[in-house]
C-alpha cells in the first residue's frame, strides 16, 4: 500500500485541482480538469475511462479498481468536477491556507471530496484490496442539474449495492446527509393581448395582471409543516411602459420531501388555470431530482460507516433532511442505500469565502480508506 499522505501533502493536491478552474458553463475547462484526474488516477494504477456527454457539458470520467472480468455490483462513489464559480474566481478567492483554513474557489464544493476519494481508492488498486469493486463516477454538471450525465448515473446505481457521494460534509460538525427534499421547476409563460395603455387600454389582456395571480397561486403551495417549498425566482414581462404587455414569464424553484408530496404539487402545478379572460397558460413541470428519503437499509450503512469513523477519530452523525439535492437524489430513488456529505469539512459552498479545515483531511482520508476497504 502506498505511505500515506501528510496533510500538507493532501491540502497541495487539493489546490492543483482549484487551480484549474471548472465553471459549469465551460466544457473546454471541465475536459482540461477530466484529463488531470484521468492521469492521476492511472497513474495510482487505476483504469480511467472518458465519455462525452455531448458538445454542450464536459466528458464523463469512470475510474475503477475492478479487475477484469468482475462484474459484481459494488460500490458507487458520486463525485463532480463543475463548479459554480465563473473564471476569474481564483482571484477573489485565491488558493492559500489561513490557520486552518484552505481557501479556493470549488474545494469544499467538491474537489477536496472527489481527491479524498480517488485517493483512498488509489490506494486500494490490488486485487482484493477492497471487499467489493469501486466505480468512481465523475460528472461534468451537476451544478446545472446533472441533466446530460443522469442517464449514466442511474446505470452505474443499478449495477451497485451501495452508494457514496462526496459532497462536502456540512457546516455544522461535519455531518454527512441521508436525507434530501427532491428538486423541481416551473417554466410558466402567460400569453395576454397588448394594446395602447392610453387609448385602447380596455382592449388589453395584461399578461404581467394574470401571472401576479399565478405567482401568488404557487407561492401559496408552500407548506412548512409539510415541507414543501415553491419559490418564484426570476420574472420577465412586457415590453415599454405604455403598452399593456402581451407576454410574461416566470421560473420558479420547489422542493418536496417525498413522493407523496412530490405527485401533489406536480398535480397542483399543472392545474393552474387563467384568472382573467382572454388570457392563455402555457407551463411546464419537473421533477429533477426525486426524493432521497432515509430507509432502514441507508441507516444501517450508516452505522457501519460510524463504526469505521470512529477508528479514525470522526464522529460521523447524519443531518436533518436537506433542501438541496445531488446526485444522492437519483440513487437512493433507485433503492440504492446511500450515504451522502461525506466529503471534506469546512464551510462557504458556492461564496467567495468558500473553505475546508486542513486538520481534517488525514482523518477523512483514513475514513474513506476504511469505508472503501471493508464495506461488503
Amino acid at each position: 500500500m502506498p505511505a500515506q499522505p501528510a496533510s500538507d501533502q493532501i491540502a497541495e493536491g487539493i489546490q492543483e485541482w482549484m487551480r484549474c478552474e471548472s465553471p459549469s458553463s465551460s466544457p473546454q475547462a471541465i475536459a482540461a480538469m477530466v484529463a488531470i484526474v484521468e492521469q492521476q488516477a492511472k497513474s495510482a494504477g487505476l483504469v480511467a475511462t472518458v465519455s462525452s456527454l455531448g458538445e454542450t457539458t464536459g466528458p464523463l470520467l469512470h475510474i475503477t479498481n475492478r479487475a477484469a472480468g468482475d462484474d459484481r455490483r459494488g460500490i458507487l462513489i458520486l463525485g463532480h468536477l463543475d463548479t459554480v464559480h465563473l473564471f476569474g474566481t481564483l482571484q477573489q478567492n485565491p488558493c492559500r491556507i489561513e490557520g486552518d483554513k484552505l481557501y479556493g474557489p470549488g474545494g469544499y464544493d467538491m474537489k477536496g471530496g472527489v481527491y479524498l476519494a480517488l485517493a483512498a481508492l488509489g490506494q486500494l488498486t490490488a486485487p482484493g484490496a477492497t471487499a467489493l469493486p469501486v466505480d468512481l463516477l465523475l460528472v461534468p454538471d451537476e451544478e446545472t442539474g446533472s441533466h446530460a450525465s443522469r442517464t449514466a448515473i442511474e446505470r452505474f446505481a443499478a449495477q451497485s449495492r451501495y452508494a457514496l457521494v462526496g459532497e462536502p460534509a456540512r457546516a455544522d460538525a461535519g455531518k454527512c446527509v441521508t436525507a434530501r427534499k427532491g428538486t423541481g421547476m416551473v417554466r410558466l409563460k402567460v400569453q395576454g393581448r397588448p394594446a395602447h395603455a392610453g387609448v385602447n387600454h380596455d382592449r388589453g389582456r395584461s399578461a404581467i395582471r394574470e401571472m401576479a395571480h399565478q405567482i401568488l397561486a404557487l407561492e401559496a403551495m408552500t407548506d412548512y409543516a409539510r415541507g414543501v417549498t415553491v419559490n418564484v425566482g426570476t420574472i420577465q414581462g412586457g415590453t415599454v411602459t405604455n403598452t399593456v404587455p402581451a407576454q410574461c414569464r416566470v421560473m420558479v424553484d420547489f422542493r418536496v420531501p417525498d413522493m407523496a408530496a412530490a405527485e401533489d404539487t406536480l398535480a397542483r402545478m399543472r392545474a393552474l388555470k387563467p384568472v382573467g379572460p382572454d388570457v392563455m397558460l402555457d407551463i411546464d413541470v419537473e421533477l429533477n431530482r426525486p426524493p432521497m428519503v432515509k430507509t432502514p437499509a441507508v441507516a444501517a450503512l450508516l452505522a457501519r460507516a460510524q463504526g469505521w469513523a470512529a477508528e479514525c477519530g470522526i464522529t460521523l452523525t447524519d443531518a436533518p433532511m436537506t433542501g438541496g439535492g445531488s446526485d444522492a437524489n437519483f440513487t437512493a430513488a433507485l433503492g440504492v442505500p446511500t450515504l451522502d456529505g461525506l466529503g471534506v469539512d469546512g464551510d462557504g459552498a458556492h461564496t467567495l469565502n468558500e473553505y475546508m479545515l486542513v486538520s481534517t483531511l488525514v482523518p477523512r482520508l483514513n475514513f474513506w480508506r476504511l469505508l472503501l476497504q471493508n464495506l461488503n
